[in-house]
């Protein structure tokens, strides 16, 4: 299975993302209707938008990116030598230098962006958060009028369900049951604006963010029937 995937054509990459405010009671009025609106269906009967507000980072229009992490397998080596990077901290600056390494690097037809869950997530959220921000989206994130096939987006979940779109599986679980170490050994989604806003510690999220990608190359390892990567074979290039 996917055999005829070239390696190193392909960015591996995962966000991380917070609600704009710290809370509820700093989002402008008019936010604040717009998000009791928009959750309207998913809120308990008795839950009010502020206890809800957790969640808003969930949504590219009351959420921000503060991290992206991304991995690829350098060309200059064989057989494997994984590079990981991230960009963290302030959203328009960190959009921009994410926007810099794909045109640079990973904008030809032969190349895919790939993650988990990443077409219904990280895709959409940072091509919204790029616009918010004025900043024009690198050619991989342009889909108007693009075939299904033309896409250049890989996604490990879609992979992973055969066609079964019903089926949802947790990066979590599908590196279990391929036998990949658990990239969840720390913190989980849940708890990644409590670490920003009140811990405060942005390089542990950044850490969380890259064991994602490690586990999103090694799941597509794993489904080439190749081995996985070893720590010798992983760079580390951490920016924040």
């Amino acid at each position: 299975m996917l055999t005829n995937l070239d390696l190193h054509k392909i960015l591996f990459l995962d966000i991380e993302t917070v609600p704009l405010y710290d809370r509820f009671s700093a989002v402008p009025p008019e936010e604040q209707s717009f998000f009791e609106e928009k959750t309207a269906y998913q809120r308990k009967e008795e839950q009010t938008a502020e206890e809800f507000y957790g969640k808003a980072g969930i949504w590219a229009e009351f959420g921000k990116i503060i991290c992206i992490s991304v991995g690829y397998f350098s060309p200059q080596n064989n057989p494997k030598d994984f590079r990981l990077k991230s960009f963290s901290g302030d959203e328009a600056q960190l959009l921009n230098e994410f926007k810099t390494l794909v045109e640079d690097y990973f904008s030809t037809k032969y190349h895919l962006l790939c993650g988990h869950n990443s077409k219904e997530f990280d895709f959409p959220y940072i091509a919204r958060r790029m616009l918010i921000n004025g900043i024009n989206l690198p050619k991989p994130l342009e889909l108007f009028n693009k075939k299904p096939w033309e896409v250049p987006h890989l996604d490990t979940l879609h992979l992973w369900r055969f066609g079964d779109f019903k089926h949802y599986t947790s990066l979590k679980l599908l590196a279990h049951v391929l036998g990949i170490p658990s990239p969840k050994d720390d913190i989980d989604g849940s708890q990644v604006a409590h670490v920003y806003y009140v811990e405060k510690d942005l390089q542990r999220i950044v850490n969380y963010c890259e064991k994602d990608v490690l586990t999103v190359a090694q799941i597509i390892l794993k489904l080439r029937n190749e081995p996985l990567l070893t720590e010798k074979e992983i760079s580390l290039s951490s920016k924040s």
